[in-house]
């Protein structure tokens, strides 16, 4: 029966982790809940006053604003730690 090849390489070792702990800056998550509060606020504000709020001159655009807030804290939130 064959030998089996020996191994040229050197089996992989990660590279060490760094002793820091990564923290978020501290105003990170009150602005992404605020984002994420103020976001879901504008769009039922929207629906429930049957689209004269928030800003009645915006008209569907409220709704680009309101997902906006809320694609803000989205991301905001992907960099929480």
């Amino acid at each position: 029966m064959p030998k089996s090849r020996v191994r040229s390489k050197a089996v992989y070792t990660p590279p060490p982790r760094s002793s820091k702990a990564r923290v978020s800056p501290p105003w990170l998550v009150p602005t992404m809940l605020g984002c994420l509060i103020v976001g879901l606020i504008w769009i039922v504000v929207y629906y429930v006053s049957q689209e004269d709020l928030p800003v009645k001159v915006f008209g569907p655009a409220n709704l680009v604003i309101g997902f906006g807030f809320l694609v803000a804290g989205v991301v905001l939130s992907t960099k929480w730690h």
